[in-house]
C-alpha cells in the first residue's frame, strides 16, 4: 500500500467537512458508550457486527438524523477503528503493558474519517473530488498511481483540510546494494551518535519556539472564552506547534535520506520510547526518536539499505567495545566517560554503545554481553 497526501482548497464549502468530522465524532463516542455499557452488564467485548446492525437501526430515527451525514462506509470505519483499539488494548493487557481502553473524545478533536469504495468520485485531470455529491478542489503535487482503495479526509488544528489516498501501488523493487555499515545510538545531546563518528547533533524544533510558545499561550488565556479574539489566539497557537512539527518532519526526512545514501547496514536500538518518555518526558517527544526510525525503514526500502534492530537489552553502553568486558558500575546513566577496569581503555558513553551496536549487528559479539 501507498499513500498520497493532497491538501484542499480553503472554500466555504469545507463547512460540510467540519460538519461531516463531527457526525464522525458523535457516532465514536456512541460507540465508545455502547462498550462500556455492553461491558459492565455482561463483562464483555462488544461484537464489531452487531455495532455495525445496530448504527444502520438508528439511521431512522430522528435524534441520530447525524448519521446520515456521511456514508456507511464511513460509518463502519468508525466501528473497524475502535474494535482495532480494542484489540491493541488487548494485546497490551496481555503483554503486561500499562494502557487505557478507548475512551471519548471531544467532537471538536475528532480528526478525520474514511471511505472506501463509495461514497467519492474522483476527476484527476481537474484536480477535483467528490464527496457525497459535492465537489472540493485540490492541490495535486503528483500523480496518483494504483488503484485507490481508501479515501481519507483529514483536519488539522488550524482548519486545514487534507485528503489521503491509500493505493496497491508498487515501488520498483530495489536490490540490496554493497557499502559500509554503521551503528548509531540514540542520545539527548546528540540525535544519533555513529560509530564512525560522524555524529548528527540534537535539533530541538520544539525547545527554539519555547518562548514563542510560551508567549502565545499566556496571550490565549487572556482572551475570554467564545469570543472571537480567543478562537485567532487558539489558531496562531496551533500554527506555532505546526510549524514545529513540520520543521521536525523535514529533518528525519532529510537525514534518513543522507544516512541510507551512505550506508549499506545501519544498527539501531529497539527503543523503549514510553521508559524513555517518563525519564525525560518533553524532550523525547520533540525528538521524535519513533517517528524518525519509521521514516527510515521506509527510505531505506528505496534504497536497497537493510535496517537492523539490536535487542534493547543488549548492555551497549556497559561493556567495553575494545576487549569486550562487561562494567555494571556505569550502569547509571549519569556517568558519560568510563575507563575499563581490564584493558584500561577510556569511553565515551554514548560512542562507545556505538561500536557496541554495530559489533553486535555484524556478529561480532563481545563476550558476556547480554544482562
Amino acid at each position: 500500500m501507498k499513500s498520497f497526501c493532497f491538501k484542499l482548497y480553503k472554500s466555504d464549502k469545507n463547512e460540510k467537512l467540519h460538519k461531516q468530522i463531527n457526525s464522525s465524532g458523535l457516532i465514536y463516542n456512541h460507540c465508545i458508550a455502547l462498550h462500556k455499557r455492553y461491558y459492565k452488564i455482561f463483562g464483555k467485548y462488544l461484537n464489531k457486527n452487531f455495532l455495525q446492525k445496530h448504527l444502520v437501526k438508528l439511521k431512522k430515527s430522528e435524534k441520530f438524523s447525524y448519521l446520515k451525514k456521511i456514508g456507511s462506509q464511513a460509518v463502519q470505519d468508525i466501528t473497524d477503528r475502535i474494535d482495532r483499539a480494542f484489540q491493541l488494548f488487548f494485546r497490551n493487557v496481555k503483554r503486561k503493558i500499562r494502557c487505557s481502553p478507548p475512551n471519548f473524545k471531544k467532537v471538536k478533536n475528532y480528526k478525520s474519517f474514511t471511505l472506501k469504495q463509495a461514497g467519492w468520485k474522483l476527476d484527476e485531470e481537474n484536480k477535483i473530488l467528490r464527496i457525497n455529491g459535492q465537489a472540493y478542489k485540490y492541490f495535486q503535487s503528483r500523480k496518483i498511481s494504483g488503484k485507490i482503495k481508501t479515501v481519507t479526509i483529514k483536519r488539522d488544528n488550524l482548519g486545514d483540510f487534507y485528503v489521503y489516498f491509500v493505493t496497491d501501488a508498487k515501488d520498483f523493487e530495489v536490490m540490496t546494494r554493497t557499502g559500509k555499515s554503521v551503528g548509531y545510538d540514540f542520545g539527548l545531546k546528540k540525535f544519533l551518535t555513529a560509530s564512525d563518528g560522524k555524529d548528527i547533533e540534537s535539533p530541538l524544533f520544539f525547545a527554539k519556539n519555547s518562548k514563542l510558545i510560551a508567549k502565545a499561550c499566556k496571550n490565549l488565556s487572556r482572551k475570554k472564552k467564545g469570543s472571537n479574539n480567543r478562537r485567532k489566539a487558539k489558531i496562531f497557537l496551533a500554527r506555532i506547534y505546526k510549524k514545529s512539527a513540520d520543521e521536525r518532519k523535514d529533518f528525519h526526512f532529510k537525514l534518513a535520506r543522507k544516512i541510507c545514501l551512505e550506508y549499506e547496514k545501519i544498527f539501531i536500538e529497539d527503543l523503549n520510547l514510553k521508559a524513555m518518555q517518563r525519564l525525560w518526558g518533553k524532550k523525547i517527544s520533540d525528538l521524535g526518536f519513533g517517528e524518525f526510525v519509521e521514516i527510515l525503514k521506509y527510505q531505506a526500502t528505496k534504497f536497497g539499505v537493510e535496517i537492523i534492530e539490536v535487542d534493547r537489552y543488549f548492555a551497549s553502553s556497559q561493556i567495553c567495545s575494545n576487549c569486550g568486558e562487561k562494567n555494571p558500575e556505569v550502569k547509571d546513566l549519569k556517568i558519560r566517560e568510563w575507563i575499563c577496569p581490564k584493558c584500561g581503555e577510556k569511553h565515551d558513553r554514548d560512542f562507545n554503545a556505538a561500536k557496541n551496536i554495530l559489533k553486535f549487528g555484524l556478529g561480532h559479539q563481545p563476550s558476556k554481553e547480554i544482562e
